[in-house]
């Protein structure tokens, strides 16, 4: 994972790392773009901080609130099946002393490789970022010089179109979440809940794990808004804003921004994600766009790949809208006939 991401930032910062490159050194060029690179992340996770600091000192407010909403599921519990207080408090003590018993001290050894993993991941990434923009030469060299001299071309078209994907894939997704997180925060400002900046660029962060992300981030807003609000149609309100700005993404935002830049269909988009998860996790969702559109750049190059480049391809969108515009051209021509008769 720290390779996978170091290489999309390196391809992303590639461009400002060239221009540095004609007045500085390539140590000292690599070495203040990443650094600019690294201070935008530290100042994102600052705010991101400050806000999640001011949510967690609201914790006993949101505990009380979170048992009235408690009691009255117990109500409900109560009167649905018959279940007093106590007996669900057994249950609910018998699943926590399972849960303690047999997974806790897996739970525990998890979390700690995976905050191991993720204090080695911050470590190797800048690491990997500047190794990577150093030997780039070295490393197209590498990939251009395994293959046949006639294939030569075809390598680097690839490598460029494959650059040029990815460095337009992570600027669309950087303006795409900039954008979602003012929608967002303009919206929950507008219904009037608590941390709406908090919860707005939370749903932008997660919105950038295609379909599945703005279902996680809906979630999240909802359970939160529900300890931290009295009243139950705030999160009504928050659904709300959530399908809206969800809708104007899909057919506005990321058509324009985002995926007119990768053209891989939605089916395969949902699939790849899904696989990914499955392999990588949240990480593995993240990096599924750009590893399946750098695919479809090379079996569009490699003749007999190219009909798995056409099943991940979006191009019947494209034969679609032409249908669609040729037919409405035709009955346009077909009204004017008669008027042009008489």
């Amino acid at each position: 994972m720290p390779i996978a991401f170091a290489t999309l930032l390196a391809i992303l910062l590639l461009p400002f790392n060239n221009f540095l490159e004609i007045k500085l050194s390539r140590v000292w060029a690599i070495t203040l773009s990443l650094s600019l690179a690294l201070i935008i992340l530290i100042g994102l996770i600052y705010f991101f901080a400050i806000h999640v600091g001011s949510f967690v000192d609201d914790l006993p407010r949101i505990k009380s609130q979170l048992n009235r909403h408690l009691r009255t599921v117990q109500t409900w519990a109560y009167h649905q099946f018959h279940l007093t207080r106590i007996e669900q408090k057994q249950y609910i003590d018998k699943a926590t002393s399972q849960i303690q018993g047999k997974d806790g001290a897996g739970f525990l050894g998890q979390t700690l490789i995976t905050i191991t993993n993720s204090v080695i991941f911050i470590i190797l990434l800048p690491i990997y970022t500047f190794l990577i923009l150093y030997y780039r030469n070295m490393i197209r060299k590498f990939l251009e010089s395994i293959f046949a001299d006639h294939h030569r071309e075809h390598v680097r078209a690839v490598i460029h179109e494959s650059k040029l994907i990815v460095q337009g894939y992570m600027a669309g997704l950087i303006i795409e979440m900039g954008l979602i997180t003012l929608i967002n925060y303009a919206g929950f400002l507008i219904i009037g809940i608590k941390y709406a900046f908090f919860l707005a660029l939370l749903s932008a962060i997660l919105n950038m794990i295609p379909y599945i992300g703005m279902l996680i981030a809906s979630i999240i807003c909802m359970l939160i808004t529900l300890t931290t609000s009295s009243n139950l149609a705030d999160i009504g309100w928050v659904v709300a804003v959530l399908s809206i700005v969800q809708f104007l993404d899909n057919n506005i935002i990321m058509p324009k921004i985002v995926s007119s830049r990768v053209k891989i269909n939605a089916l395969i988009t949902i699939f790849g994600v899904l696989a990914g998860g499955a392999i990588a996790g949240v990480s593995g969702m993240f990096l599924s766009i750009p590893f399946i559109a750098i695919i479809k750049v090379i079996f569009d190059r490699v003749e007999p790949l190219k009909p798995w480049g056409e099943i991940l391809g979006d191009n019947i969108t494209y034969v679609e809208k032409g249908k669609i515009l040729a037919r409405a051209k035709e009955r346009l021509k077909r009204r004017r006939q008669p008027v042009l008769a008489k």
